[in-house]
């Protein structure tokens, strides 16, 4: 009998801690790979929304299977609190500022690298920023480790809007995005493509579309709106989306699915959801009647990730259980980062 992927999972979560310990809970798919990676793991970019959680992952996993493996997180850990948290967990700090081609010099060799630089928001009032951080960046990262394997998180940014029946963009489909941002997404990924082929070093794209907690994300954002009695917009009617756990898990993994020259892959949840709906069961669940605003039009941003769950199966958290989640989280004044997603833009302007 198939294991039931919400055997695990609680009712309700009541505390920060207890959504860092569940976000953090290897699976034992994870384990047994993490048994496969020389030591040290490196995660740069680690100071952000996901790094923190992905890096204390993998360092559960690697205790969880008994294997001594050191996982280092780099950044330039602007936020002091996010390198205490780190670090009372068993994760080794490095602070670095990447966009400087010598500050690389002083990190350690390693032959598995997970990248999860980038800047998006900002964007429209600082552009050259984005690409220097979408592009130099990574031209540094692809030199300095040239013989490692490396996971690149990239967005589903980089595909044009397609219709809610297509079921999402494919890796085969062209990259003719909207904006400054989604551009330079396309140009990290040509950049380490690039690489791959002058040096062979084994890489792994991963395109995000919406990695999804309680304290930020596009689930959050609606809720937020619902709860306070404010409109929902409905111009961008569709999304998808992925517990941030299980977009952390895949993240790590992926890097057993690096190859030269290099290759993408679609990371989100598999279903294409609707604003319209979403927000009526946060409206059902908050007892209060939802406010709309504008139309759906006929495109959103969506990929599908057929190809991605069939080799390492899909996501384990169903989205319903994140809904439930996420509506008593906001009922009950969970804390939040305050970063919203601004997931109904459409020009490509964030």
């Amino acid at each position: 009998m198939e294991d039931d992927p919400t055997r695990d999972l609680p009712e309700i979560i009541e505390s920060e801690n207890v959504l860092d310990e569940l976000m953090t809970r290897p699976r034992t798919e994870l384990i047994e790979f993490v048994r496969t990676l020389s030591n040290p793991l490196v995660v740069l970019g680690a100071g952000g929304k996901m790094g923190p959680s992905l890096a204390v992952l993998a360092r559960r996993a690697a205790e969880a299977a008994q294997h001594k493996l050191e996982v280092i997180a780099v950044s330039r850990f602007s936020d002091k609190q996010s390198r205490e948290w780190l670090e009372a967990r068993g994760v080794r700090t490095i602070s670095c500022d990447l966009i400087e081609r010598e500050a690389l010099k002083q990190l350690p060799d390693s032959d598995n690298i997970i990248n999860m630089v980038g800047f998006k928001f900002g964007t429209s009032g600082n552009p050259a920023l984005t690409w220097a951080m979408n592009t130099l960046v990574p031209a540094h990262i692809a030199e300095r480790f040239s013989t490692s394997r490396i996971a690149v998180l990239s967005s589903g940014n980089v595909y044009p809007l397609l219709e809610p029946r297509s079921g999402g963009a494919f890796e085969t489909d062209s990259l003719t995005p909207v904006g400054e941002y989604a551009n330079a997404c396309v140009a990290r990924e040509r950049v380490f493509e690039f690489f791959s082929q002058k040096n062979g070093t084994a890489i792994v794209c991963l395109r995000l579309n919406y990695a999804v907690d309680l304290r930020y994300g596009v689930l959050l954002d609606i809720a937020e709106k619902v709860h306070a009695g404010r409109p929902v917009e409905l111009s961008t009617g569709y999304f998808n989306c992925i517990w941030q756990g299980d977009a952390n898990e895949f993240i790590i993994r992926s890097l057993g699915l690096a190859s030269a020259p290099s290759t993408s892959l679609n990371l989100t949840g598999p279903a294409v959801l609707s604003v319209r709906e979403v927000a009526l069961q946060f409206g059902k669940s908050f007892g209060r009647p939802v406010q709309f605003v504008g139309a759906e039009a006929e495109t959103a941003l969506l990929n599908n990730p057929k190809r991605l769950c069939s080799i390492l199966g899909k996501p384990r958290t169903p989205l319903e259980t994140v809904v439930h989640w996420t509506a008593h989280w906001v009922t009950t004044g969970g804390r939040l980062l305050n970063k919203p997603t601004h997931f109904e833009v459409r020009d490509g302007r964030y």
